[in-house]
């Protein structure tokens, strides 16, 4: 290579790197600034997560005796119910909820396949549900049996708010489209929860999922909260 060329060369691509490193440092800035904001929403969301079912399991204590005694002398078997269910990246966790149901419910459940009310198949609901005990279908209804999860959220397998977590046997059955709901944490109320529960099929609970996954905020989860306190009042789709 001659003289004449090297130089050449050298003057119509040294500027290159130089443009490299400074496209370099900006890209860099800017990953650091997204994920300084994406880390940020993450501590406020879990701030506001151990802060909340702090001050409810507190609050809420009395009423958690009471269901406690009821549950315990209205049928045999234990006060609390746990079940594995499947979190954040598909990570198994155990969810804690007031058994609501006879102590064979699991058992039954083969029997009562073919009589499921929820459309899409994944999920299993009866409006009758023989499974349920007396004081399990007024539990229900009210949303009283979920409180214990305010224990899985003040752990951090759960979020105040975020798609309800699924069974395993579920997951085995959703779509590509659906698994998307895996990609946040879970939590006791959601969209779908706070607009009309069990009468929203399944396929529509996933598309509600998937549009908070993509819009989530810590002002959307203030909101849904406040939702949720009507929509379990009025009991809206709840069986």
């Amino acid at each position: 290579m001659n003289e004449e060329l090297r130089e050449e060369l050298l003057r119509r691509y040294g500027r290159v790197s130089l443009l490299d490193v400074h496209l370099s440092w900006r890209l860099q800035l800017k990953r650091l600034a997204w994920f300084t904001v994406i880390r940020s929403a993450y501590l406020f969301k879990r701030l506001l997560d151990i802060a909340g079912s702090l001050v409810l399991l507190i609050l809420l204590s009395p009423l958690f005796a009471l269901i406690m005694l009821i549950i315990h002398y209205g049928s045999p078997g234990p006060v609390f119910y746990k079940q594995t269910r499947v979190g954040r990246w598909g990570k198994l966790f155990t969810m804690w909820k007031f058994r609501s149901m006879y102590i064979d419910a699991d058992v039954r459940l083969r029997e009562l396949m073919a009589q499921n009310e929820m459309a899409g198949g994944v999920l299993f609901k009866m409006k009758n549900d023989p499974r349920i005990t007396p004081i399990g279908r007024f539990i229900r209804k009210a949303s009283i049996d979920e409180l214990p999860q305010l224990w899985n959220v003040l752990k951090g397998d759960m979020s105040l708010v975020g798609p309800r977590p699924a069974l395993p046997s579920e997951v085995d059955q959703y779509s590509l489209g659906d698994r998307r709901r895996l990609e946040v944490i879970p939590g006791i109320t959601c969209i779908w929860q706070v607009s009309g529960r069990s009468n929203i099929p399944f396929p529509q609970q996933v598309q509600l999922d998937v549009e908070y996954i993509h819009s989530q905020s810590l002002w959307l989860d203030l909101k849904l909260l406040f939702k949720t306190i009507p929509a379990v009042l009025l009991s809206r789709g709840a069986y």
